[in-house]
């Protein structure tokens, strides 16, 4: 299971949203980047625009809501890093710090990642340097990424 400080630097990154919004991409999203209803990833970027907020979420969300919805989502993305990187089980450093990373990019891209690669190797140095090559959206470096990645690489480390 991550540890507190992991979950506190997600929700810094990630940011904490009691009331539904749309996301960048246009999709229903509340508290710590939960998209509400997934199938809406299927439906084309334009016509996301004109998606209603989906039935009981048009609501101030509590905090303890907030949190259990999170701790319900990061449980999928613990899951999965300890499936694609099984030695993260024995280190609550690399398990914290690439749970972010999926959380932020998704299962796919930690699977085909140099830094898993790396990872699974032994290559523990290599894998931190994989983080920082990770700041890009949209092909463009953002300040955010590189403070977040930053902060994966560094818990990763065990700073």
């Amino acid at each position: 299971m991550i540890s507190k400080k992991a979950i506190e630097m997600i929700k810094h990154h990630e940011g904490v949203r009691q009331k539904p919004y749309r996301c960048p991409a246009f999709l229903w999203t509340v508290g710590v980047g939960h998209v509400i209803d997934p199938n809406h990833i299927k439906v084309p970027l334009e016509q996301r625009k004109t998606l209603p907020i989906p039935d009981g979420w048009d609501r101030m969300l509590s905090m303890e809501e907030v949190d259990a919805i999170l701790q319900k989502d990061l449980s999928s993305f613990e899951r999965g890093v300890l499936r694609l990187c099984p030695a993260t089980a024995s280190n609550q450093s690399h398990l914290d710090a690439l749970t972010s990373f999926a959380f932020n990019v998704g299962l796919g891209n930690l699977q085909k990642s140099s830094i898993r690669m790396r990872y699974n190797r032994g290559d523990f140095e290599g894998a931190a340097e994989g983080f920082l090559d990770w700041t890009k959206a949209g092909g463009k470096v953002l300040p955010g990424l590189v403070k977040r990645r930053n902060d994966e690489r560094a818990l990763f480390l065990g700073a």
